[in-house]
């Protein structure tokens, strides 16, 4: 298989193999106008399989969401051709409007236009709290 190469913008790498399709979704990758290519199981070194998204035009991340789903990809920036910045992901502090709250008696269940956010307890387990009343999130499709 051959996916060519690009030559301005972004290129979404060491995905966990199969959650490529979700950050496509979350993103809205599919109303883009200009190609997007995903690779699913691709070989990796690291992880056995992996996913890469390429997407042949510059356009703006929701780096949290992404970094919500998988902390460990990695973002490249192509201009002209060439990588002019890489970015290593993180677990992001606060997650906002990507996770619902589990709680029903929650300020977000009866105020629909108020925001759902939540902030990062526990890195190494992953756990998120509202912030409105420090309940865990729903369970998410990015799980």
């Amino acid at each position: 298989m051959i996916i060519d190469s690009i030559q301005n913008g972004i290129v979404l790498d060491h995905i966990k193999a199969g959650k490529s399709m979700d950050i496509y979704q979350v993103l809205n990758l599919w109303q883009l106008d200009c190609q997007v290519a995903i690779i699913k199981n691709a070989s990796s070194k690291k992880r056995g399989k992996k996913d890469v998204i390429k997407i042949d035009s510059p356009i703006d991340l929701q780096l949290d969401v992404i970094g919500y789903i998988d902390p460990d990809i990695t973002i490249s920036y192509i201009r002209n051709g060439k990588v002019i910045e890489k970015k290593h992901l993180a677990l992001p502090e606060k997650v906002t409007n990507v996770i619902l709250c589990s709680n029903p008696r929650c300020i977000t269940s009866s105020e629909q236009e108020l925001p759902h956010i939540f902030k990062l307890t526990d890195k190494k387990n992953r756990t998120y709290r509202c912030i409105y009343c420090e309940s865990k999130p729903k369970l998410s499709d990015f799980d």
